[in-house]
């Protein structure tokens, strides 16, 4: 669990990024997911877009890519989702 200082300090380091994985209307397919594990992977840092209707759906969805993934909740504004997951084998972000 990542605490509220940490959270910051992630915040700021993802402000700048982009999206890399964008989920559109198939909702999460096996593509989406493992172009999501490659990234999360080799940044440990990353934002999805989603872009699904209703705010429910997408707060289904953040769920569901955080427990298929085992990356944590770092932010969500609109459908713009920023999730962490720290590599082991080569860990790129220091933590607070």
């Amino acid at each position: 669990m990542l605490s509220n200082q940490q959270k910051r300090h992630l915040k700021a380091m993802a402000h700048p990024l982009r999206p890399v994985v964008i989920v559109g209307d198939n909702g999460l397919t096996e593509a989406v997911l493992a172009e999501l594990e490659n990234a999360i992977d080799h940044h440990e840092l990353v934002k999805v877009k989603i872009r699904t209707g209703d705010r429910d759906g997408r707060q289904e969805m953040v769920m569901r890519l955080c427990e298929q993934t085992g990356a944590q909740l770092v932010q969500r504004v609109g459908h713009i989702v920023t999730l962490f997951r720290r590599n082991p084998d080569t860990p790129r972000i220091t933590l607070p």
